[in-house]
C-alpha cells in the first residue's frame, strides 16, 4: 500500500502506528461484532462466522453515534452471511447502507449483490465491476454527499484482501513483483511445543512454500485498490475542507497464516493470524511509533469517546484518545484471547500482554512466548521451570480478563 505506507512513514502526517495490536478473536464475524460493540465474542453471542443474527444491532457504536446526531454510513461487508436468508434489511444506527452480500467466496469480487439501501444490486464480471472500487465509489459518494451541518461516521469495509486472491486488472502485474519475505522452509515445519491439531499436520513441501510466496504476492497486489479507495477517500475529506477535523481509523478484522507452523489461514493463536495493521490518523496527533498494547475491542471506546458519546454497553476494551493526545492510554494488563472451537480448530484461550503471549488449548497444552526474543513463535516457553511464575501469572490474568458467554 505505497500511498498509506507514505503518510504512515511521513513525520508531518499525523498517524500513529501501533505495531503491537492484536484481534481478540481472529476470523472475520467475530472481530467485527467486537469491533461494532467494544465487546469479546462471549459477550456479543458472536462467536463464529456463522452466528452474526446473535448480534444485537439495536445496541452498537452506529446507534450511539445516530442518537448522538452523526449521520452513518456502512459500504462494504457487514457480518458474514448477512442478510442471513432473510429480506434484505438495513440495521439500527445506519442513514447510508451499502452492504455487499458474501454469498460465497467466488463472488468476492465479481458477479455479486449489494443491499444499496434495502434494494438488491446486481454487479457482473466486467472490470469496472470490481469490488473494491465500486464500494469505494460508493464510499466517496457518501462523502461527498454527507451534511456539513452534522458530525458524520464511515465504515468502510472491503472484502480485499481476503481469499480468493483476485487483484484488479490494473494491478495483475504487482503480482509479479519482488518476493515477499517468508520463514524458512524449516522454520515453518518446527510445530515443537504445539498442541496435537498442529503437531499432526503434514509438512510443508517446498512447491507449498512456493505456492504460499505465490498467494502472498497476489494478496499484496489486491492491497492496491484498497490504498487507491483510502487515497481517493482522503482527498475527497480534504476537498470538503474536513481533513482538519477528521480522525481515521486502519485496521483489518484478522490476520493471515500463510503457512508458518505448518497452517493456513486464521482463528490460530499465533501472531500471523490475532496481528493486526492498526493506525489512526487524528489532526492534532504528532506523527510516531506507538508502542502500546492495542485491540479492535478497544474501537468502539475510541470512537465513542471522539464522539463525546457514552457507549451504552459495558466495554471490554479501552479508549486510545490519551495516545492521540500524546499521553498514555490506561493501564491495561493484557488482552484476552479466545476461540470458541469448531471441527478444525479446537477451542482455545489465552492472554496477549506486551511482553508474552499464553495459550492454553483444549488438549491442555499451553504454550508461552516472549513476543522480543521470538517473533516467529517457535519456541515455547511454557515447561521452561524459570518461567513458571510468568506462566502462573498469565493463567490468573487470562482467567480474570475471561468474559463468561452470558447477556452483553
Amino acid at each position: 500500500m505505497p500511498w498509506l505506507q507514505s503518510q504512515l512513514e511521513d513525520p508531518n502526517g499525523h498517524w500513529l502506528w501501533f505495531p503491537n495490536a492484536v484481534a481478540s478473536t481472529p476470523l472475520c464475524c467475530p472481530s467485527r461484532a467486537t469491533i461494532l460493540t467494544g465487546q469479546y465474542d462471549t459477550r456479543t453471542h458472536v462467536r463464529d462466522n456463522f452466528s452474526g443474527p446473535a448480534l444485537d444491532d439495536t445496541n452498537t457504536l452506529p446507534v450511539w453515534l445516530h442518537q448522538a446526531g452523526y449521520t452513518t454510513a456502512l459500504v462494504g461487508k457487514y457480518l458474514n452471511n448477512y442478510p442471513w436468508g432473510r429480506a434484505p434489511f438495513v440495521p439500527p444506527g445506519w442513514d447510508r447502507w451499502f452492504a455487499k452480500e458474501n454469498a460465497h467466496e467466488s463472488t468476492s469480487y465479481y458477479d455479486y449483490d449489494v443491499v444499496d439501501r434495502g434494494y438488491v444490486r446486481h454487479y457482473g464480471a466486467t472490470p469496472p465491476a470490481y469490488a473494491t472500487d465500486v464500494l469505494a465509489g460508493a464510499a466517496n459518494a457518501f462523502l461527498d454527499g454527507a451534511p456539513t451541518d452534522r458530525p458524520w461516521f464511515l465504515y468502510f469495509a472491503p472484502n480485499a484482501p481476503h481469499a480468493p486472491w483476485i487483484p484488479a486488472d490494473r494491478y495483475r502485474d504487482a503480482s509479479a513483483g519482488a518476493s515477499p519475505p517468508m520463514p524458512s522452509l524449516a522454520q515453518i515445519n518446527d510445530v515443537r511445543g504445539k498442541p496435537r491439531y498442529v503437531t499432526s499436520l503434514p509438512r510443508v513441501t517446498a512447491p507449498q512454500l512456493e505456492a504460499f510466496r505465490r498467494d502472498d504476492l497476489l494478496e499484496r497486489a489486491m492491497l492496491r485498490s484498497v490504498d487507491d479507495a483510502i487515497h481517493s477517500m482522503v482527498d475527497t475529506i480534504a476537498a470538503r475542507g474536513e481533513l482538519d477535523r477528521t480522525v481515521i481509523v486502519f485496521l483489518t478484522d484478522n490476520g493471515y497464516e500463510f503457512g508458518l507452523h505448518r497452517l493456513t489461514g486464521k482463528r490460530y493463536p499465533y501472531e500471523p493470524s490475532i496481528g493486526l495493521p492498526f493506525a489512526i490518523r487524528a489532526p492534532w496527533s504528532i506523527a510516531r511509533t506507538d508502542p502500546t498494547l492495542v485491540s479492535n475491542v478497544d474501537l468502539a471506546s475510541t470512537i465513542s469517546d471522539l464522539a463525546h458519546v457514552r457507549p451504552e454497553l459495558p466495554q471490554d476494551g479501552i479508549s486510545l484518545v490519551p495516545a492521540l493526545d500524546g499521553g498514555a492510554v490506561a493501564a491495561r494488563t493484557g488482552v484476552w484471547l479466545d476461540w470458541g472451537g469448531d471441527a478444525n480448530v479446537p477451542a482455545w484461550s489465552g492472554v496477549r500482554t506486551a511482553r508474552y503471549t499464553y495459550v492454553r488449548n483444549a488438549d491442555g497444552t499451553e504454550e508461552l512466548y516472549r513476543s522480543a526474543d521470538d517473533p516467529l513463535q517457535l519456541r515455547n516457553l511454557a515447561s521452561d521451570p524459570r518461567e513458571r511464575t510468568v506462566v502462573d501469572r498469565l493463567q490468573r490474568l487470562t482467567d480474570s480478563l475471561a468474559m463468561p458467554e452470558g447477556p452483553g
